[in-house]
């Protein structure tokens, strides 16, 4: 292993010399405890090396080895329902050996190297398999069926490959490759964080990737491989809406990445998720659940890591050809940790003192994200959506990282604090957000909900713009200024507003809401909208209009359960008919 010496010692940032032989982004061992760094600058024989760890105590002279290849995740069964922080490091690992504070230098594999597991081939010796088949599986839990791949630039014909219980660092299987050579699978990958893992073909995101969280799927839905970013001030909910995502998202796996968040919030994270039951799969949320806790109060360099080792954990369950959601949390925390690293290393400040690479290293974590068809002879097709918050100073989303984010993503849920302190939550706003997915989804939602679906949206849409409009007029003159119509507007934006963008996500028939019973929610506003047009025309009064008793009842329809809602729906459809149709008989017009 080759050595240098330390020249130089900034916080996180050292700089060793004698390093000719080392390469750009190496891993290093650091000083007598050997703490974790990684070469970010190169100058003839000295090297920047960004430590993982806290560095008090190290000085000039101590020395730095060269590990000789990348920082790099271990990739195999054991890594769901585990916490790993920003270097791919099992927390309750470290827990159990050194206690509660995590001793500097600790070394511990990702993979517990002791476990046995049960591999099943789904290969016989003699076929002939290539990079990403599949060969064999192992039940990580009883959600999770863990695939075993040949790993990348492998190809060839089994020549053997064995049954029963092994570790991960177990030979499991032998390919003879096309070259002669032979290679000895285990169950265990590794790869680089910093590179994406290949597949055969990108391909148009075309499904919606349900969330139980009206506003997003009915107004602003994300596809299965799309991006998204939820920027938002403080005290907006912007945690509580990714905790929904990761909980209730209609995936496989999630990838939870809490990068520079308060260790409270991960530690709610970690408190709810085993308590919670996954909708899908009946089971507890954390059987299909990987997290990566790199908190605000752990080394600043471990955060800019934590998020390509999330995105890298999630590659690899992509490549099995299921759905995964990686889940960031947030990405200015680790725009900030860039800024400080680059501003050690002295190089040319851009806006606000951001490197003047922030956008392209945003764009290298949103362009992993996407639908593929996966390597292999299978052609397997799966998805990987990338979800950011971004945590803008006082708010203010033309500061330099929500920008750049707003460039690279499709879709929009800008929070707002009037809608917080107003108690409406989730407090996306429905002026300023937007999807650029919905024209791509509009088939699906058309054949799979019903034909009307997105035609009923662009409705919604239109009356909260409307609502907005008026509302302009009412400051000025008040609201008795406004015609009937008007005032029926404002009504129906009030009902869309409180009674189906208005979410609790504490009480359990509210959390969640399928697709069916969120198209139907909306369908009992427009009836209701519909027939007081009617009714206003023949003369009916406005003010008992709005306090027909079904009126009640359309606010109470979302706290219905899932198994009855389409009971009820079909029941207040009628007493809106009736109540209104008795309202324009008295006023001498025809229901």
């Amino acid at each position: 292993m080759d050595t240098g010496r330390i020249i130089k010692v900034a916080g996180p940032l050292i700089t060793a010399s004698g390093m000719q032989h080392a390469d750009m982004y190496d891993v290093v061992r650091v000083g007598k405890q050997k703490l974790i760094g990684e070469i970010l600058e190169m100058r003839g024989d000295q090297a920047s090396i960004q430590v993982y760890e806290e560095t008090a105590g190290i000085g000039p002279g101590d020395v730095v080895e060269t590990t000789g290849g990348p920082l790099s995740v271990e990739l195999g069964p054991g890594m769901i329902e585990t916490i790993y922080d920003g270097i791919q490091r099992p927390l309750e690992a470290i827990r159990a050996m050194v206690g509660p504070l995590i001793t500097r230098g600790v070394q511990i594999p990702a993979l517990d190297r002791e476990k046995l597991w049960k591999f099943e081939p789904l290969v016989e010796k003699g076929a002939k398999v290539e990079t990403g088949d599949i060969i064999g599986h192992v039940k990580e839990n009883i959600v999770v069926d863990h695939k075993i791949m040949v790993p990348n630039g492998v190809s060839g014909v089994v020549e053997d490959i064995k049954a029963g219980e092994f570790n991960v660092e177990a030979i499991i299987a032998t390919i003879k490759k096309d070259n002669g050579e032979k290679a000895d699978l285990s169950m265990m990958q590794r790869w680089p964080v910093r590179v994406g893992r290949p597949y055969k073909t990108k391909t148009p995101p075309n499904v919606p990737m349900m969330t139980g969280q009206r506003v997003i799927d009915t107004l602003f839905p994300i596809a299965k491989g799309g991006t998204a970013a939820v920027p938002g001030p403080f005290g907006s909910g912007k945690t509580v809406v990714q905790h929904q995502l990761a909980k209730w998202a209609d995936v496989d796996i999630v990838v939870y990445v809490g990068c520079g968040e308060r260790g409270n919030e991960m530690t709610d994270v970690l408190r709810e998720f085993p308590e919670l039951i996954d909708p899908r799969t009946g089971e507890t949320l954390m059987k299909r659940t990987v997290m990566v806790a790199n908190t605000s109060d752990m080394p600043v360099a471990a955060r800019e890591a934590s998020v390509y080792t999330g995105i890298t954990i999630a590659e690899y369950f992509r490549d099995m050809g299921y759905s995964v959601a990686v889940i960031a949390d947030s990405t200015s925390r680790w725009a900030e940790a860039l800024r400080e690293m680059s501003g050690r290393l002295e190089e040319m400040p851009g806006e606000e003192g951001y490197p003047a690479y922030l956008t392209s290293r945003l764009a290298q974590f949103y362009e992993r994200a996407g639908s593929v068809v996966c390597m292999g002879s299978d052609n397997r097709e799966a998805s990987l959506t990338a979800i950011g918050a971004v945590s803008p100073p006082g708010g203010d989303i033309s500061e330099p990282v929500s920008q750049a984010t707003l460039r690279i993503v499709k879709v929009f849920w800008g929070l707002d604090a009037s809608l917080a302190y107003a108690r409406h939550f989730p407090a996306i706003n429905w002026l300023n957000s937007y999807s650029l997915y919905d024209a791509r989804l509009a088939e699906w939602f058309n054949n799979n909900i019903d034909k009307n679906f997105m035609k009923q949206r662009g409705a919604t849409l239109a009356v909260l713009q409307k609502e907005s409009e008026l509302n302009e007029i009412v400051r000025l003159v008040g609201i008795d200024s406004l015609s009937p119509q008007d005032r029926l507007t404002m009504e129906v934006a009030r009902m869309i507003r409180e009674d189906f963008l208005q979410q609790n996500a504490f009480v359990d028939t509210d959390a969640y809401t399928t697709f069916g019973k969120q198209y139907r929610l909306l369908e009992m506003i427009f009836k209701y909208n519909e027939m007081s047009e009617k009714a206003l025309e023949a003369g009916a009064s406005m003010e008992e209009l709005f306090k027909i008793p079904a009126r009640d009842r359309i606010g109470r329809a979302k706290d219905v359960d899932q198994a009855e809602y389409e009971k009820v729906y079909e029941e207040i459809i009628k007493e809106i008919e009736a109540q209104i149709g008795s309202l324009i008989e008295a006023a001498g017009g025809e229901a």
